[in-house]
């Protein structure tokens, strides 16, 4: 074949720039020094955390050894990291580079090395904690690189576009990058008015990003919370490259009616732990669908209007001025507050003091906060003065909130419905709380804004114009519904809902409709009157969007009042969008996460007088009508059920009885099953409780 200079010059420049390519990429892998490819498990503290730790041989710490040459200029760190909750130090030669990143997802890390950090000869790297704290860790696949950090994070550039697909225009989201073995990426971006990064992470309130990225093969995936959908690509960036993708976004979960709200919500600005500035807060709760944030720093009011509306966020949420009340027994979450109210001071001596301190208005929401979690070295709902199954206060406190905290996205429990079931007790005490779900995050991606979240029934046609007093109304009124991944809603006789009575009737339809988007699933449904299950339904139906299940019960009618609730629970495995987090305060090396749907509280009232009549109120009249006398009392409440029991049995209790006296035992053996259930339950539990003491 005969070539002309021209076309010859062409194939030789062709050629070259395929040449110089291939050795720009063999350069660039072979630029490295694998210091140490296994992953390893180092223990802080003497037990394993977790079950995934309990047949390993933990090191105290990471030491490697390693040949190096002085470096004259900055070089490169790679590490990959899991669970990693406490603090630890990454030492070079003695010499601190940096810590970890405190997050217990997979991910992969850089750190820089400084000019003449490396020595020529032998190196020693170490990973050490900084703290005596417990934690189990996995660190490893540790890699040199040279170039500096800068360089190695910009390899390649990759920009995404995030829409909405019912209107075709940008959408405020949050983008999760992961790489080929679905491990968090760190990237070359950082956190701007429009931005909030963390490591394979990146809020953008514009749905844009254009980031940098080291050479490999990547899955982006992007998400805005619960009600949306997930839309994901796979990618292999080359260096040099600069690769353009969009990505579209549904709402599957439809909530028209429902306000969306995190009533626990911290930014590192004001609250001093986390990581979430109070700028990059407003963008992750724009990019959550947070239409109303309670913003509630430790003891102090802290007001994002002005941050919302100079980053654009104001136009997706109505921000709330509130505060978390951190007290030496208990935390509290107080709002709506202004520029008025006076913040209390945060030292009591019990709870009826602090309710003097709170001066609660008669449309303010006080909430108990993570009742099991102890702080200051005590536990609201600790064995050792609360007894749950009666919702009964062992130390003669009144109870200083008017809602508490039964999902916690940011402090799960190992015993996932724990809060639920003590919410149950309160309920029956006579405490008409309403129960609510929050994130109780300080960080911008380590707990995620409002992962579990409460839905005030309200309007929310207009997110940016909320009418607050309506929605506080509603929120204290009990009309919600919390979700951790599914969305439960409870209608009774067709037009009654949470924080509604039922007038009385023949028979009540109880209908249940459970919704959630494409990635969380459903698998059991429950109903529960006044705290005990008495309906159940089981599903599988993986991967269905929207409505995943419905059921319709009657319920005859009873003698007695009663509170229904429905919880929908379903599977959880591993999303690297929307992770969950193991509990920061374990009470088991054994935890299995699952998302939670659970309603608001709806009353039947069988009595006809017109107002919701708790558990403890029944046991108390039956008391009264029996005049002290244990035989009439036992045989008074055969009308009722276990509840009501579990409540007698508490009242004889307080009143000093033992429930071992023969003459109540003889009383007792001939009532019904449900009476004799609920004292054996409450006699178990003060065992336990006596047990704790």
């Amino acid at each position: 074949m005969k070539l002309d200079w021209q076309s010859l010059n062409k194939f030789l420049m062709l050629n070259l720039l395929v040449i110089l390519q291939l050795v720009f990429i063999s350069e660039s892998i072979a630029q490295k020094q694998i210091l140490d490819k296994a992953m390893h498990t180092i223990r802080a503290g003497d037990k394993p955390e977790w079950d995934e730790f309990k047949n390993q041989s933990p090191l105290k710490q990471l030491t490697i050894k390693f040949e190096g040459r002085e470096n004259l200029s900055e070089q490169t760190l790679q590490i990959r990291q899991y669970d990693v909750k406490q603090s630890w130090q990454v030492l070079l030669n003695g010499n601190k580079l940096g810590n970890l990143v405190t997050d217990m997802n997979d991910m992969i890390i850089y750190l820089s090395v400084p000019p003449k950090g490396i020595v020529s000869g032998q190196n020693t790297l170490q990973i050490l904690p900084s703290s005596p704290e417990p934690d189990d860790i996995s660190i490893g696949e540790i890699i040199l690189y040279e170039g500096p950090l800068k360089q190695k994070l910009n390899e390649a550039q990759l920009t995404i576009g995030v829409t909405g697909k019912k209107n075709n225009s940008s959408i405020p989201c949050r983008i999760t990058i992961v790489n080929g073995f679905g491990i968090l990426q760190m990237t070359g971006a950082s956190s701007n008015e429009k931005l909030a990064v963390r490591p394979g992470n990146i809020y953008s309130l514009e749905g844009k990003i254009t980031i940098g990225l080291p050479a490999g093969k990547y899955t982006i995936y992007a998400g805005r919370g619960f009600e949306y959908s997930v839309d994901s690509i796979q990618i292999v960036i080359k260096p040099g490259e600069h690769l353009q993708k969009n990505l579209i976004l549904e709402q599957e979960v439809i909530t028209k009616g429902w306000i969306s709200s995190d009533p626990h919500i911290h930014t590192y600005t004001y609250s001093r732990h986390g990581d979430a500035t109070i700028a990059e807060r407003a963008l992750s709760i724009a990019g959550e669908g947070i239409e109303l944030p309670i913003v509630t720093d430790h003891n102090i009011k802290v007001d994002m209007a002005e941050i919302m509306k100079s980053s654009g966020a104001n136009r997706f949420c109505t921000p709330v001025m509130g505060m978390e009340f951190t007290t030496n027994l208990g935390h509290f979450n107080v709002f709506p507050v202004d520029a008025a109210t006076a913040v209390p001071g945060a030292k009591v001596i019990d709870w009826n003091s602090l309710i003097d301190s709170l001066h609660p208005g008669s449309n303010q929401v006080v909430i108990l906060n993570h009742a099991r979690d102890i702080h200051n070295g005590f536990r609201p709902f600790g064995e050792k003065r609360h007894l749950a199954i009666a919702g009964s206060s062992l130390d003669g406190w009144k109870f200083p909130a008017n809602a508490m905290e039964v999902v916690n996205s940011g402090s799960l429990q190992t015993n996932n419905f724990q809060l639920l079931q003590d919410w149950f007790g309160m309920m029956n005490r006579g405490y008409f709380l309403t129960p609510v779900g929050s994130s109780d995050s300080h960080d911008v991606s380590r707990y995620l804004v409002g992962q579990a979240r409460t839905y005030i029934k309200s309007d929310d046609e207009q997110p940016d114009h909320i009418n607050i007093d309506e929605a506080i109304k509603n929120l204290l009124a009990g009309k919600v519904t919390v979700s951790l991944g599914l969305f439960t809603q409870i209608t009774v006789n067709k037009n009654y809902g949470p924080g509604e009575i039922v007038p009385p009737a023949k028979e009540f339809r109880v209908t249940v409709e459970v919704s959630g988007p494409a990635w969380t699933n459903l698998n059991h449904l429950r109903l529960y009157a006044n705290g005990k299950k008495i309906r159940e339904a089981y599903y599988n139906k993986p991967g269905q969007p929207g409505l995943k299940g419905k059921e319709t019960w009657v319920l005859p009618k009873s003698k007695q009042d009663l509170f229904l609730v429905a919880i929908a629970e379903g599977p959880y495995k591993y999303l690297p969008y929307w992770p969950l987090v193991k509990p920061f305060q374990p009470v088991s090396t054994k935890f299995t996460p699952v998302v939670i749907g659970s309603t608001g509280a709806v009353w039947i009232d069988n009595d006809g007088d017109g107002l919701p009549t708790c558990a403890y109120q029944y046991a108390f009249n039956a008391w009264q009508e029996s005049n002290g006398e244990v035989n009439a009392f036992i045989h008074q409440l055969g009308s009722y059920d276990e509840a009501v029991a579990v409540q007698a049995a508490s009242l004889l209790h307080e009143k000093g009885w033992s429930l071992q006296e023969p003459q109540l035992l003889k009383a007792l053996s001939t009532a019904k099953a449900d009476i004799q259930l609920g004292f054996q339950n409450y006699l178990k539990a003060w065992s336990q409780f006596k047990a704790a003491q």
